[in-house]
């Protein structure tokens, strides 16, 4: 066997066939090492089927690529991958149903995945066999179905092989070593003995340049080997396969075609034929989660026990939906172990801390994600960049703070949540709170209803005083929810009066050394600030693509503090320390960076009378003056005193209005926090949260990361051409010219529903063709209309160009207006006092 090889896969599953085809068809020296055999793992038993569905732009575009891929396995293997195209038929009991999937049409639309509506009518006409007297409608893809998951995986390592990859079975990976260019990796051959696969002894190494984990249940003994956290661990998840329905083979006699795979999302299944009979499989409530310290050596392709108890609802409710399965028996019943992760998202990227470690775990729709993934993979590996944005993807999203125990009970709530609602609103319980900020108390007591992000408690809005528990949850809506005139108040009191908002969560760096100037100068693209001053800037990824937004308060000629987004902080920490490495490689001096998110808290105070308040509390030779134009001009910072709290101010506001950022010593949160209150409560000052500050953002067209920025957009594409120095060098500088304009990005003032906000989701049209979509939307209390911002065609950016968004099915009104259409020339900002 081969013992230096470009790219080391590691795991024989369908995901781990899928990325050596994809690296093997793209050129590299691939090998694919299994433990045991091919699909020993999760997919062995899996039901195999291909859910377009999905409210996440990455994973629509990963699932239908693997859709539209496995059409063509067998015309370039000649193995059939036993792909029954019967269609997905995603029925509807109630209207909140039908309008979660007029939500996802919207998602749909935009990754050009074909889709349906049917009435209940021409359900029961179509297929007889359903009941439908209860049902609201169906969303019907009729281009995918099911494939049989040996199968497709075989035809995948049989076109890998076609492409020049080596596959070893019976090898697994005792030990992972960076030699500083490569990877070591140790492996021993493993052989049977008594139904049992034991390590031989025997031991080999393979040099690799790349290292790609897929090793699906066994990602926890992945993560000790490599000393990393991952929190993919399995789920039972159980199905059953009834004998033959004589009606449904009657059915089938007369020749009809096969039903497509049936989803009654508000029973929590899914029904597909099998033989005559049917499969169900539920996603009940009270599964547990098996291994989540590592899969015993003694399990291997094997099932659990099975729970019929726990079933009983979901088995009902098929009799109820398919009457004639009353009377069938069951024929055989599997219960065994699939991966998942806290979101449900797989962790495909590169690995925390690590180079050239690549992982791919997580997939608890493996199936479906498998090809789609091996394909953008293989482009983040070879051309350093996938076509789309992978960030919501990226292993590091979940920082070290994560544990064994947050990961178990979120990944059990995560399987139970597979058919309920997918509300854009939706805030999950399970493990919360667990990262609180100092006043989380106080903001609870005071009407909070919180959202989480990283981990951290973030006040979303703030409801009434004498809400119940449930207030949040039964707030949640695809329409405008019972939160919505809460936000609605707090944004009008930053416009009008001041509000308070607890950004504690931000990401926070310090970077310092007498190499600091020099690596931020080409680490980031715009300026760097003076002594005393703050600007915006990004951190570009080598394709040239937007890679990390940071604000940089400069504090002292090599000493800098970075703040960025609060959902990202371990994925900029780690494109912060790897990037230094580079710079110190390549000859640069000494620097220092630390990530000191937990050691600062944040409040953002802005709105008119934000000054006036405070006011009323700064502590200075000349208070009169200390917060003027003059002392204190706008994008600076100073250290100031607020009552006994030293503050390191920063003049900004991202809901745009007269604002300042006070950064404080996490441990006097709660002394700033009452003097804030106290004196706010003078001057109109009302407490407000995240959805609030997400509206006042669009009105000034300020680009959010995760959002309108992102790795599949440059920064000159997102419209920050201000923010970028063509005069200096700095990173993905040459790509980002070399790709020129692909699309704009714009803001958009729309006259849609009444009752009902784009969420950021929806497609944008021109007579009818799909020419961009919205990555942000909501509701501006400026203009008393809808709001949204996303990307278009480079000549259908200019203001006044009218277009189309859709929204609820229906095409409403958009027209492309100036960026920053609420104060385009920072007035209320620089305003001085």
């Amino acid at each position: 066997m081969k013992t230096h090889v470009k790219a080391l896969v590691v795991g024989g599953g369908a995901v781990g066939c899928g990325i050596a085809y994809h690296l093997a068809k793209a050129g590299w020296d691939t090998m694919l090492v299994e433990r045991d055999e091919l699909t020993a793992g999760s997919t062995w038993h899996a039901a195999g089927l291909l859910p377009l569905f999905n409210m996440s732009y990455a994973t629509t575009h990963i699932h239908k690529y693997s859709v539209d891929f496995y059409k063509t396995l067998e015309a370039e293997t000649g193995l059939n991958a036993g792909f029954s195209i019967c269609g997905n038929l995603r029925m509807a009991q109630t209207q909140e149903r039908m309008d979660e999937y007029m939500l996802y049409s919207s998602v749909a639309e935009t990754a050009d995945v074909y889709h349906e509506f049917l009435t209940p009518a021409q359900i029961k006409e179509r297929w007889p066999l359903v009941r439908t007297d209860d049902l609201k409608g169906a969303l019907f893809h009729p281009q995918d179905g099911y494939i049989n998951p040996a199968d497709v995986t075989q035809a995948m390592a049989k076109g890998a092989r076609q492409h020049g990859a080596t596959i070893v079975r019976k090898l697994q990976v005792n030990s992972y070593k960076w030699t500083g260019s490569e990877w070591i990796v140790t492996l021993e051959k493993m052989e049977e003995k008594g139904g049992n696969l034991v390590p031989s002894g025997e031991l080999v190494e393979v040099h690799a340049e790349h290292v790609v984990t897929a090793t699906g249940n066994h990602a926890q003994r992945t993560a000790r080997l490599l000393g990393i956290k991952i929190p993919a661990i399995p789920v039972e998840h159980q199905f059953i396969v009834t004998e033959p329905d004589p009606a449904l083979q009657a059915y089938r006699a007369a020749g009809n075609p096969e039903h497509p795979v049936l989803r009654d999302a508000d029973a929590k299944w899914y029904v597909r034929e099998e033989r005559g009979g049917w499969i169900l499989g539920p996603y009940e409530r009270g599964a547990p989660v098996r291994f989540p310290y590592g899969v015993p050596d003694s399990f291997r392709a094997d099932l659990f026990p099975l729970n019929l108890e726990r079933i009983e609802e979901e088995y009902m409710s098929m009799i109820h939906r398919i009457p004639t399965s009353e009377t069938v028996g069951l024929k055989d019943d599997f219960n065994g172990p699939i991966c998942y992760t806290p979101d449900g998202n797989p962790l495909v990227g590169p690995a925390p801390g690590l180079r050239n470690m690549w992982l791919a775990e997580g997939f608890s729709f493996g199936i479906t994600a498998a090809g789609g993934t091996g394909y953008y993979l293989a482009q983040m590996m070879v051309n350093g960049e996938a076509e789309i944005d992978m960030a919501s993807l990226d292993p590091k999203r979940y920082g070290s703070w994560m544990t064994t125990e947050y990961a178990s009970r979120k990944n059990e709530e995560c399987y139970e949540h597979v058919f309920i609602l997918h509300h854009p609103d939706e805030e999950r319980e399970a493990a919360r709170p667990l990262r609180t900020a100092a006043n989380y108390d106080r903001q609870k007591a005071l009407g909070a209803q919180f959202g989480q992000v990283n981990g951290w408690e973030r006040p979303n809005y703030y409801g009434p005083l004498d809400a119940p528990s449930s207030f949040d949850h039964d707030s949640r809506s695809f329409r405008r929810g019972a939160w919505w005139p809460y936000a609605l108040d707090e944004a009008k009191a930053i416009r009008e009066t001041a509000g308070l908002i607890d950004a504690s969560a931000f990401t926070k760096h310090l970077v310092r050394g007498p190499g600091a100037t020099a690596f931020l100068d080409h680490f980031t693209c715009n300026k760097l600030p003076k002594v005393g001053r703050i600007n915006l800037t990004y951190a570009l990824t080598t394709a040239g693509t937007t890679r990390t937004e940071y604000t940089i308060v400069r504090l002292d000629e090599d000493e800098y503090y970075l703040v960025s987004a609060g959902a990202w902080t371990d994925y900029d920490a780690d494109f912060l320390k790897k990037s230094l490495e580079d710079f110190r490689a390549d000859g640069g001096d000494y620097v220092d960076v630390h990530d000191v998110t937990t050691q600062w808290g944040v409040f953002a105070l802005a709105g008119p009378n934000a000054r006036a308040i405070l006011n009323e509390i700064v502590k200075d030779a000349e208070p009169e003056t200390v917060l003027s134009n003059k002392r204190f001009p706008w994008l600076s910072y100073r250290d100031i005193e607020l009552g006994m709290c030293p503050v390191r101010a920063v003049r900004v506001a991202y809901t745009g209005e007269l604002g300042w950022e006070l950064h404080h010593p996490i441990e006097m949160s709660r002394y700033l926090w009452d003097q804030l209150m106290e004196a706010g409560a003078k001057h109109g000052m009302k407490l407000v949260g995240a959805r609030a500050q997400n509206w006042l953002r669009q009105e000034k067209s300020y680009r959010a990361f995760g959002t309108e920025l992102g790795r599949d957009a440059t920064p000159l594409e997102a419209g920050l051409d201000r923010f970028v120095d063509l005069e200096k060098d700095f990173m993905g500088k040459q790509a980002m010219l070399d790709t020129g304009i692909r699309a704009k990005c714009v803001t958009l003032l729309i006259d849609g529903p009444e009752d009902t906000d784009p969420w950021g989701k929806e497609a944008l049209l021109l007579n009818g063709e799909k020419i961009g979509r919205l990555t942000s939307g909501g509701y501006s209390v400026a203009f008393g209309k809808q709001i949204g911002m996303g990307y278009v065609r480079p000549d259908l950016a200019e203001p006044g160009t009218r277009l189309k968004v859709k929204m609820l099915l229906q095409e409403w009104d958009a027209v492309v207006t100036e960026d920053s259409p609420h104060d385009p020339t920072n007035a209320r900002i620089r305003v001085n006092g």
